[in-house]
């Protein structure tokens, strides 16, 4: 089991570390949302829960639930530039479906 992280997500995630100026790694999870019935959460952690498995990319660490973990095994976090936009993409091979708006996914 493994998540991964491309090295422009992993900057973008050690700066907005940097500058909240603390924080123990990025929280990838999945909560049951949108018309697809799953969608991606991702929040900072200051410290760790006894039953979070950790995975390092690029010198920063990715946590995840054990629950999350199964929908998210062999994700890769990127962080994109599209125009104007910018933000994370979730490469997750698990995906069988995602909404219209892009929102939701299902497995």
């Amino acid at each position: 089991m493994a998540i991964t992280m491309t090295e422009a997500a992993a900057r973008h995630v050690r700066r907005s570390l940097d500058g909240r100026g603390k924080g123990a790694g990025i929280r990838l999870g999945v909560r049951t949302s949108g018309c697809s019935g799953l969608a991606y959460v991702l929040e900072f952690v200051d410290e760790l829960a006894g039953e979070d498995q950790v995975f390092e990319s690029h010198g920063v660490r990715v946590i995840i639930d054990p629950k999350s973990l199964v929908y998210l095994d062999g994700t890769e976090l990127d962080f994109v530039r599209e125009g104007l936009n910018e933000g994370f993409k979730f490469n997750n091979p698990n995906v069988r479906g995602e909404c219209g708006c892009g929102e939701s996914f299902n497995i």
